[in-house]
């Protein structure tokens, strides 16, 4: 009889390939979008509903999916939503018309939002205390490898004929190798427990097999049973102060920032994207070597503090240098009917690069993109031009001595940086891996699907609501704002979120049956200080 696979490369493959799909699907549309508007003749409003419609997918997912993974479980429904993957990636590969565009957009992010949640739970459940954060981790960290393939992709792509077509076909490509991967695997952790050569991997706290498992439906999840109520709470907490941060409508201006210290044009747009892009690989890569260590509280706490701190340090040197209200929408009014970019056109000579979609880490976090409409207007000297899509970064006002507003515009580009970092080591990976951990086996699917429509739903409120927030109290005051949030969040973290590194998902979920009040968990709380009881499994080892 041949030796088992190796299981951790394989646990680490899905996960990593799983976000790998995830990023380069929220990507992608920041480099297709402008031939698609070329080719299409896409007005705003078109392009707003296209860069949307993922959500519209994503939201479904997140209403349906978790009865789909706690039914079918884990590995097939990770499999099922690779096959959706594929059938939304060749709708968009062939599609000939706005219609099918928008309904291959919305067939992946049903798919890519399914995946997400399948993955984390199937990799948290696989793999024992000592390896749940890092593995899990990972899948945060493949999205931002995936968001900087999809940028180089991009970037390669430009000029191809049809290269839209292309970019969405290469995202089948990670998802084919994480199918592949989970052939090898087993369909969950029962199915680890019933076999010896398997347990090792759960450092022999595999589930118990067999009868009496307690059942749940999804009114508990708001009922005392079990402190079920308290674990929506955290669960809840996590994902609105994750989104009501503000952090995807920071990354907004991303490029109008760079653009006052000095980078201008294209290599504004550029540096936006893979410079912070990097930066958040840096920062994820931080986080998995420190989850398992420092703790998820820890960095919750910690990354949330330099978010509080940065994003308040952007909304008062922005008092001081204003900035432009952030990325304009210029529609083209007729198709042009032409295949790709035309050579001869000049649009990427002469144009800024559109920024980048925002997306979030989440991980999770939808790219409905928040433009701001004004009047189409031709180039100067050419009145035949089309319109097109830029960033605007004019700095409003008089002229501004150079020297010390420098050092400020400086000073803010080092408070996005840290603001970038702070959300990739705190909310961006462990928010998903505290909700893969805290609720039980039987309706952990259901639960985690709860929560991550609540995360899509207070994005597109976030998006929805930024121009009218920035309209109403300026942006100044807004990202103030987004740091008093920050500060609140801080002190959800500190009252009601457990520490959980180190132990089993038995022993968690015996701590929340035995913490009546989430509030309970926040004070003085560490992984060494309580006392658990060793639940006893019959497996040799």
């Amino acid at each position: 009889m041949g030796r088992p696979p190796p299981l951790l490369p394989l646990c680490a493959s899905v996960s990593l390939l799983g976000g790998l799909t995830f990023g380069y699907e929220l990507a992608v549309i920041s480099g297709a979008l402008l031939p698609l508007q070329l080719d299409f003749g896409l007005s705003c409003l078109e392009q707003e509903f296209l860069v949307g419609s993922l959500l519209l997918g994503a939201l479904l997912a997140s209403l349906v999916g978790g009865f789909l993974i706690d039914c079918y479980g884990r590995k097939q429904a990770i499999l099922g939503s690779n096959l959706v993957l594929l059938a939304g990636s060749l709708t968009l590969g062939l599609a000939g018309s706005l219609t099918w565009l928008v309904l291959g957009r919305s067939v992946v992010g049903f798919a890519i939002s399914l995946s997400s949640m399948a993955c984390c739970i199937y990799v948290s459940e696989l793999v024992g205390p000592r390896q749940r954060g890092v593995l899990v981790s990972l899948y945060e960290a493949g999205i931002t490898m995936g968001i900087l393939l999809s940028y180089a992709l991009n970037y390669a792509l430009a000029g191809t004929p049809w290269g839209w077509r292309h970019m969405f076909g290469w995202a089948t490509a990670p998802a084919l190798l994480q199918s592949l991967s989970l052939l090898f695997l087993p369909a969950g952790a029962d199915e680890t427990a019933a076999h010896k050569d398997l347990i090792p991997l759960q450092g022999g706290e595999a589930p118990k097999l067999g009868l009496g498992r307690p059942r749940y439906s999804f009114l508990d999840l708001f009922r005392a049973r079990d402190n079920m109520r308290g674990r929506t709470t955290v669960g809840l907490g996590l994902v609105l102060f994750q989104q009501l941060t503000g952090q995807p409508n920071v990354l907004c201006y991303a490029s109008t920032i760079f653009s006052s210290v000095g980078f201008h044009g294209g290599s504004s747009a550029m540096l936006a994207s893979v410079g912070l892009g990097a930066v958040k690989v840096a920062a994820t890569l931080t986080a998995m070597g420190l989850v398992d260590r420092a703790g998820r509280r820890a960095l919750l706490l910690a990354g949330c503090a330099f978010m509080a701190l940065s994003v308040s340090g952007i909304g008062l040197v922005s008092f001081a240098v204003p900035m432009d209200s952030g990325p304009s929408c210029l529609a083209v009014p007729n198709a042009t009917g032409q295949t790709g970019l035309p050579e001869d056109s000049g649009l990427l000579r002469d144009s800024s690069l559109p920024p980048m979609p925002r997306t979030s880490e989440d991980q999770r976090e939808p790219i409905l993109s928040t433009v701001k409409k004004t009047k189409p207007h031709p180039r100067s000297g050419d009145p035949s031009a089309p319109p097109q899509l830029v960033l605007s970064s004019a700095l409003p006002g008089p002229p501004l001595p150079a020297q010390g507003h420098a050092l400020l515009r400086w000073t803010a580009l080092l408070c996005l940086m840290v603001f970038v970092s702070a959300f990739s080591f705190g909310f961006g990976p462990v928010t998903w891996l505290v909700l893969s951990e805290i609720y039980p086996v039987e309706i952990r699917g259901r639960a985690f699907a709860f929560c991550n429509s609540f995360n899509w739903a207070a994005n597109l409120f976030i998006s929805l609501s930024f121009l009218d927030l920035i309209g109403t109290i300026g942006l100044s005051w807004t990202f103030l704002l987004y740091g008093l949030t920050a500060v609140l969040g801080l002190g959800f973290i500190y009252l009601f979120v457990p520490e959980t590194k180190g132990q089993s998902l038995a022993e968690i979920d015996q701590q929340f049956q035995k913490r009546r009040f989430a509030l309970s968990f926040g004070h003085r709380q560490n992984s060494t200080g309580i006392q658990y009881s060793r639940i006893e499994v019959s497996a040799a080892s």
